[in-house]
Formats: C-alpha cells, sequence, structure tokens
C-alpha cells in the first residue's frame, strides 16, 4: 500500500508531537495590532499553519474570530496567514554588542 504524502507527512517528530501540554496563560494571550510575532507551531492545536511558515516572523494586521490575520514575506510577495495566538509568540529583538 502506498502510503499517504499529505502535507504532515514525516513532520510529526519535528513538530513536537511529545511536548508537554501549554498553560492555560498561553492559549489565551493577546496581541496587539501592529506587533511583530514569530510563527510556532504547537501540533496538538487545531488551525495550524503549513510547515513551511514554521519560523517564519510578520506583523499582526487585524483579529479575526479568535484568530489573528498575521503578514509575512516570501520572497517579494506578500501573504496574509489567518493563526491562531497558540501557534504565535512575540518576536524578541536581540541587541548586538559591539567591541
Amino acid at each position: 500500500m502506498k502510503r499517504s504524502l499529505g502535507k504532515m507527512s514525516k513532520r510529526s517528530r519535528l513538530l513536537g508531537m511529545g511536548r508537554k501540554p501549554l498553560s492555560v496563560a498561553v492559549q489565551l494571550k493577546k496581541f496587539k495590532v501592529g506587533a511583530r510575532v514569530v510563527i510556532d507551531h504547537q501540533a496538538r492545536y487545531s488551525g495550524m499553519p503549513h510547515p513551511r511558515y514554521r519560523g517564519r516572523s510578520g506583523v499582526i494586521l487585524a483579529m479575526r474570530g479568535k484568530s489573528y490575520e498575521v503578514q509575512i514575506r516570501d520572497g517579494r510577495a506578500k501573504k496574509i496567514l489567518i493563526i491562531p495566538a497558540v501557534h504565535l509568540k512575540l518576536q524578541t529583538v536581540e541587541k548586538k554588542v559591539s567591541a
């Protein structure tokens, strides 16, 4: 029998299926419009974006229902993804130390 070749094939280990559950605070987090966020998959929760966008950063444009519209750049193209808050985290800016 030929095996499935769907978007999640060969990716179950990569997306952290064995991680412990998230806290309630993480599941209910809110973001402001204009905030910079990073796409961070949580495989147990629905509404997960395609794995090709894992680790990409973008800007929140608006809230749509319980999810957020996130604009990312894919080459020259700008794409809008609709992602629940569980799969997003704030982007932290690291300061570079000059010698």
